[in-house]
């Protein structure tokens, strides 16, 4: 009989995936996929992709992660997202100046749970960046944390 692992636990295991993902910059998107564990996919133009380490992230995609599974990613202005098991985030809009730091990073988390460790966009603007659930809008400050999405009934 296996022991499944602690709900507790899972923001502080996708805090530590995000502390290891470390920096990226993405040759083409706005960032990649630097973590994959177990069914990840991609909605993109109306097709489910894979998810696959060092794949390309896009403004627009909707990534979802399956039952035990997790995906970290990491953008081009140093931002880095954890997706714990059965996430659905949709990158609503993605957008950076490597130059100026200036830019725009809103996404939603529908449900499932998501820890974040926010990059130049958020640190060169304080109202930049915004994660959004089905409840709530969260302005992101220059921090880490983590939202958990209930799913629906």
């Amino acid at each position: 009989m296996s022991k499944r692992p602690s709900s507790r636990r899972t923001p502080d295991l996708l805090l530590a995936a995000l502390l290891v993902l470390g920096s990226t910059t993405a040759e083409a998107g706005v960032g990649l996929f630097k973590l994959v564990q177990g069914p990840v996919s991609v909605l993109r133009g109306g097709q489910t992709l894979p998810a696959s380490v060092g794949m390309a992230v896009e403004a627009a995609d909707v990534i979802v992660t399956g039952d035990g599974a997790v995906a970290g990613l990491g953008f081009s202005d140093n931002s880095r997202l954890s997706l714990g098991p059965r996430s659905r985030l949709v990158l609503d809009r993605y957008q950076f100046d490597t130059t100026t730091h200036e830019g725009r990073f809103d996404a939603s988390l529908s449900q499932g749970k998501l820890a974040v460790v926010s990059g130049k966009i958020a640190k060169h603007k304080t109202d930049a960046m915004t994660v959004g659930t089905p409840s709530s809008i969260l302005g992101v400050r220059g921090t880490e944390f983590v939202v958990e999405v209930g799913a629906a009934p």
